[in-house]
């Protein structure tokens, strides 16, 4: 049965306050549905940023620059400068969009790693044996591993979840909930490094050379937040799942929980074979970190960057290389063991399987290079940051406080426009140059941006996995729908953001450092 083939049909909760929220979440899939696609989004943005400027240009509108008292002047893109950016610098705009060649690149290592097998199987062996009372969490943090895998961690995830639960004697139902939430909803976490802390620091480093141009976000400055918060949201996960969910009585599926059949057993099992191939797997990643670690270490290694430094070595600003050759290694050895590469053409196989998922975010791409490139022309971005840090300054708010009101933009935003990477380039240009100028750091913007920008995907009707994790569970509950599955989530939700954006306050407020910039 496809994960999809089974339409929703909505039901009527309970509560007067779900029934309300679920009213709002119809509005707003009714006003997400008439956007159009985020490709098309962005060229009528670059649209009104054309129509915009010539305006603001022809008024006369500028500002001065706090720290080189440098007036800063709208120009209009309707001029000939402006129509001669455009057309010929369109190919460049592209060719040098940040995180465009550093996608790739880490893309590249992890389509071998997928099409080994190992992220499959490395996800299998988290959860197959895991005793019942840890089996939330183990699915929960499985899930935060599964971010480097991608958009892939939902469909291996999810059913998977569903089986182990079936495993344990428990509602199969609850299990795709489970999966479905901590990716979704914890999407932005991870103890590993994924192709999102690369791609957003992309992003991040364009925004920041508005007022910096030697700045650059690293795609670890937010590694060690990142890390931390994958255990946090886990663990409210837990908490909330078992102490409160768990407990509802519309859990159970159409048939009654029965014994795992061959087949399914088969599923979630991991044979000998891949068992050892795991372990070899794993110690080669334990030995390829060693030797990295053992190049750099000497004070005068080649691997360091300016004066000695660790933070500006190559290996660091050149972390997307890293990572793809490290996944290329791992896919490499776990395949020839498993007998899924069999042949150097295998891996010049998977590069180019893997590089196909990629054309959709290329194509919009094209579309966000091109609409950031003229909002940085014209210097709206400038006027905007620079005026908007000055009105900051004048109502003396503390930091904390505005992270907080940009993480509650972020978080309704984020019901609408669900790509990460599209609502990043849309808020970076303006937020990241803004918050410098009053002494809040990119790094510091962009961990405030992933916390918001995660919570939400779990309940709104705008993702497309919202309608997968339905459509998974529907093998089980044939009468859930939308209804259902947003009243699991929506609780589950409002709780991890209250605990993830007062956990990312007290890092703030501590000092720590997000991660390594």
């Amino acid at each position: 049965m496809s994960a999809t083939a089974t339409e929703p049909q909505p039901t009527e909760p309970p509560s007067r306050v779900l029934r309300a929220a679920f009213r709002g979440f119809a509005a707003i899939e009714k006003v997400g549905n008439k956007l159009p696609n985020p490709f098309w989004l962005f060229w009528i943005l670059a649209g009104v940023v054309i129509v915009l400027s010539a305006a603001l240009a022809a008024a006369g509108v500028s500002t001065v620059h706090p720290g080189t008292d440098e007036t800063i002047e709208v120009q209009s893109l309707l001029s000939k400068a402006g129509l001669t950016m455009m057309v010929e610098g369109a190919v460049e705009n592209f060719a040098t969009f940040p995180p465009l060649a550093t996608i790739l690149v880490v893309g590249f290592g992890i389509a071998v790693a997928e099409a080994s097998g190992l992220f499959t199987t490395m996800l299998r062996r988290m959860v197959a044996r895991v005793p019942g009372r840890y089996l939330t969490f183990a699915l929960s943090m499985t899930a935060m591993v599964a971010h480097v895998a991608g958009d892939a961690a939902y469909v291996t995830l999810i059913p998977l979840g569903a089986l182990v639960y079936r495993a344990a004697g428990r509602s199969p139902v609850l299990g795709c909930i489970v999966a479905y939430v901590s990716i979704s909803a914890g999407y932005d976490a991870s103890p590993a490094l994924t192709t999102t802390d690369v791609l957003l620091s992309g992003i991040s480093t364009a925004a920041a050379h508005t007022i910096d141009p030697d700045y650059v976000v690293t795609p670890v400055a937010n590694y060690f937040f990142g890390l931390a918060s994958s255990v946090l949201v886990a663990l409210v996960i837990t908490l909330v799942v078992d102490k409160v969910i768990a407990r509802r009585s519309d859990l159970d599926p159409d048939e009654p929980v029965a014994a795992l059949n061959s087949a399914e057993l088969k599923a979630i099992e991991v044979t000998p074979e891949q068992r050892r191939a795991l372990r070899v797997t794993g110690l080669v990643a334990l030995g390829f970190v060693a030797l990295l670690a053992a190049a750099v270490i000497p004070p005068a290694s080649p691997l360091r960057g300016k004066g000695g430094s660790i933070v500006e070595s190559p290996l660091i600003t050149g972390m997307s290389l890293v990572l793809c050759l490290f996944f290329t290694l791992l896919g490499w050895v776990y395949g020839r063991m498993t007998g899924t590469f069999r042949a150097a053409r295998d891996i010049v196989d998977a590069l180019a399987e893997g590089t196909r998922t990629f054309a959709p975010i290329l194509v919009l791409f094209f579309a966000i290079s091109q609409f950031l490139a003229y909002f940085k022309w014209t210097n709206i971005g400038n006027v905007i940051a620079i005026e908007g840090a000055e009105t900051l300054k004048d109502l003396h708010l503390s930091g904390w406080t505005v992270l907080v009101g940009i993480a509650v933009l972020i978080t309704f935003m984020n019901l609408v426009i669900t790509s990460g990477s599209a609502l990043w380039a849309l808020a970076a240009p303006v937020l990241v140059p803004m918050l410098m100028l009053i002494g809040i750091e990119p790094e510091t913007t962009q961990a405030v941006y992933r916390v918001a920008d995660s919570v939400t995907n779990c309940v709104t009707p705008m993702s497309p996995y919202f309608a997968m994790a339905l459509g998974f569970i529907q093998q089980h509950k044939k009468s859930a729908g939308i209804g259902t599955l947003a009243s699991f989530t929506i609780p589950i939700a409002a709780v991890v953001w209250v605990a993830w954006v007062a956990f990312f306050v007290a890092w703030y407020l501590l000092g720590i450092p997000f991660g390594v910039s």
